[in-house]
């Protein structure tokens, strides 16, 4: 699979075309319950889950454009949407939501020359969860 047309939301609003790549990732603690009865093996539960949302997005500071719609959201918990394609969501094409936590917003990066462009990462807060319909 090719990703060509990613959809991305943040907080109701659709950020797609400002999107060079969404990454949402998962992931469980392992809690270390090994005992004496484990024979030397260690062995391990799953703990805790958390996520995380990466973005890059090329910058706009137009009025009504990305770094408009990102700036208020600074400390506030806001949901997301995430899929790879724009179509609509099936067994193909699930949709990711959840909530992620804005905790950072970096408006401007970049060097002479290059475009203008924001990588940000969002812890998530509470379920990320897969649907298909």
């Amino acid at each position: 699979m090719v990703l060509l047309a990613q959809f991305l939301s943040i907080n109701g609003n659709t950020l797609t075309e400002y999107t060079r790549k969404a990454e949402v990732a998962v992931e469980v603690e392992d809690k270390d319950v090994t005992t004496y009865a484990s024979l030397g093996w260690k062995e391990v539960l799953g703990g805790l889950k958390s996520g995380e949302l990466g973005c890059e997005f090329l910058q706009d500071f137009a009025a009504t454009e990305l770094d408009s719609i990102m700036w208020p959201l600074l400390g506030s918990v806001v949901p997301f949407v995430v899929r790879a394609d724009q179509a609509a969501v099936s067994t193909s094409n699930p949709n990711y939501t959840g909530n992620i936590l804005i905790k950072g917003w970096n408006p401007l990066e970049g060097s002479v020359g290059d475009e203008a462009s924001v990588s940000v990462s969002f812890p998530t807060s509470g379920a990320v969860t897969r649907t298909t319909a």
